[in-house]
C-alpha cells in the first residue's frame, strides 16, 4: 500500500500549489512523511528557503524547521506518488469559474506522473470537474490510464486562514475517491495528520457539492443579515444592538452583517450557480445572497458620503482613510477584498482616499489594485476614518489614538465609520463624533 511506503520513507508526497491552503497542509505532511512542496512563483519559493511565510499560516519558525523540500521545478513531481492539488480556483469578471489554474495544474502533474501514483484535488471546484475536465487532463498528458495506471480523490480545503482557533487539524477532512480502495488508502494517508478524523464522502461530485454548499450556505446568512443591516439603517435602528438582542436566544446563529470577500465565500456560491444554469436552473436564493453581499461596498461608501454631507464637507476635498484591505482580519490575504468596493464608490464621488494595512503585502496589493498603502504615521488632517478590517492592531486602539489623525475641529465634524462594528458606540457618540457602523 502506498500508505506504508509513506510512511516508511520510501515514497514521497508532492503538494502542487503552496498558499494560503497548500502549504499548511504540505507543513503538516511534512511531519510524517517526506514532502515535495510544488509552486511556479519562484519569489513564494525562495522565500520559503529563505524560512519567511508571508502567507502567514503557519509562521516563519515551522518553515524554518520545516524538512519539506521546496521547489519550482516541475520534474520533482516526479519523485512522489501522492499527489495534493491545492491551486486557487477564482471567478472571472463576468462571475462564471476560473478553471485556468487547475486546469494549468493538471497538465503539469500529467507531464510528471508516474504509474502507481494517487492526485488528490482539494481546490474547490463545481461538481463534475475533478472527473470531467481534470481526469482527462491527466490522462492526455501523461499517456497513463486513470482507474488503471493512477488513481484520482477529491478532498476539499476547508481551511478558515487568520483562524488561530478551528486549525487545520482540527478540522473532519471530506475524502473521495473513484474507487472504495483509493478512498481507504486517501482516508489512512488524511489521517495522518487530521485529529479530527475524516468522512468519506460517497462520491467524488458529493465531496465536491459538499464544498460548495458549506460555503453558499454562509455566504446566504450573512446576506439576510446584510439586507436586515441595510433596513434597520433606514429606520434609524443600529443593527449590533438588534444582533446583540437576538443572540440571546439559544438557536440563533450568531451572524452577522459585512463584507464578504475572499477565495471561499465570495467565490465558491457562484460556482454553484454556474453548474446550476448550465442544467436549466436559475438560482434564486444564492444568487439574490450574492447580489446582496456583492453590493455591501457601495452602501458602505454611500453612507460615507451622506456623513461627510452631514458634517457639512465638501465631498470631493474630503481627506479619508481606510483602515484594512485584506479580505478578513489579521491574515495578509487581499485576494477579492470588498475593502476595494468602498475604495471604487468613493472614486465614484471624487474621493482619493488613503488605505492602510499593516498586515498586507504592498506590493501585492499594487498589483493586484493599483494602490499604494500608507502607513499610519502618515495619516494627517483627516475629515473621516473608515475601520474597515478589524486587524488586531486596531482593534487595540482607543479613541484618542484615532483623534490624533483628525484634522484640528470639533468632535462633531469629525467622521468615524466602523464596518466592523468592534467599537463601543455610545462613549464615541457622547464624545460628539459622527459615527456609523454596519
Amino acid at each position: 500500500m502506498l500508505f506504508e511506503k509513506l510512511i516508511n520513507r520510501n515514497e514521497s508526497l508532492s503538494v502542487i500549489g503552496l498558499g494560503y491552503v497548500g502549504l499548511p497542509i504540505a507543513v503538516a505532511f511534512a511531519d510524517e512523511v517526506d514532502v515535495i512542496g510544488v509552486d511556479i512563483n519562484q519569489t513564494k519559493i525562495d522565500q520559503y528557503r529563505s524560512g519567511i511565510d508571508p502567507t502567514k499560516e503557519v509562521g516563519d519558525e515551522k518553515i524554518q524547521e520545516t524538512s519539506m523540500e521546496f521547489t519550482d521545478d516541475e520534474s520533482k513531481i516526479k519523485d512522489a506518488k501522492f499527489h495534493i492539488v491545492s491551486v486557487p480556483t477564482p471567478i472571472k469578471h463576468d462571475k462564471t469559474p476560473e478553471l485556468s489554474p487547475i486546469e494549468g495544474a493538471s497538465k503539469t502533474i500529467g507531464r510528471n506522473l508516474t504509474h502507481g501514483s494517487i492526485v488528490v484535488y482539494e481546490s474547490t471546484v463545481y461538481p463534475g470537474v475533478t472527473e470531467d475536465v481534470c481526469i482527462p487532463i491527466l490522462e492526455k498528458e501523461s499517456g497513463l490510464k486513470c482507474g488503471v495506471d493512477f488513481k484520482v480523490g477529491y478532498s476539499p480545503e476547508r481551511i478558515n486562514p487568520g483562524d488561530n482557533v478551528n486549525t487545520l487539524e482540527k478540522i473532519v477532512k471530506i475524502v473521495s475517491a473513484i474507487d472504495n480502495d483509493t478512498l481507504d488508502e486517501i482516508a489512512k494517508i488524511y489521517e495522518l495528520v487530521i485529529d479530527a478524523g475524516v468522512h468519506k464522502a460517497t462520491s467524488i461530485k458529493v465531496a465536491e457539492a459538499a464544498k460548495v454548499v458549506e460555503n453558499s450556505q454562509r455566504d446566504i446568512n450573512i446576506a439576510f443579515m446584510n439586507e436586515l443591516a441595510m433596513v434597520f439603517d433606514r429606520m434609524g435602528i443600529d443593527s449590533t444592538d438588534v444582533v446583540d438582542a437576538m443572540n440571546t436566544k439559544w438557536n440563533a446563529l450568531g451572524f452577522t452583517p459585512g463584507l464578504v470577500g475572499g477565495h471561499c465565500i465570495g467565490v465558491d456560491p457562484y460556482y454553484f450557480i454556474y453548474e446550476a444554469e448550465k442544467l436549466g436552473y436559475h438560482s434564486q436564493i444564492v444568487l439574490s445572497g450574492r447580489k446582496i453581499n456583492d453590493s455591501m461596498g457601495e452602501f458602505v461608501a454611500d453612507a460615507i458620503i451622506k456623513k461627510l454631507i452631514k458634517t457639512n464637507k465638501v465631498v470631493k476635498q474630503a481627506k479619508v482613510a481606510i483602515l484594512g484591505l485584506t479580505f478578513k482580519e489579521n491574515t495578509p490575504d487581499t485576494r477579492n477584498s470588498k475593502v476595494i468596493d468602498i475604495v471604487n464608490g468613493l472614486n465614484d464621488y471624487g474621493i482619493k482616499p488613503v488605505v492602510v494595512d499593516p498586515v498586507a503585502n504592498p506590493d501585492e496589493v499594487y498589483n493586484e489594485y493599483g494602490i499604494e498603502l500608507t502607513s499610519m504615521e502618515q495619516l494627517t488632517n483627516l475629515d473621516c476614518i473608515v475601520l474597515a478590517v478589524a486587524h488586531d492592531q486596531f482593534k487595540a486602539m482607543g479613541l484618542t489614538e484615532f483623534d490624533r489623525f483628525f484634522a484640528n475641529v470639533s468632535n462633531e465634524n469629525k467622521v468615524l465609520i466602523d464596518v466592523k462594528s468592534v467599537m463601543e458606540r455610545e462613549p464615541i457618540e457622547a464624545e460628539g463624533y459622527e459615527y456609523w457602523r454596519l
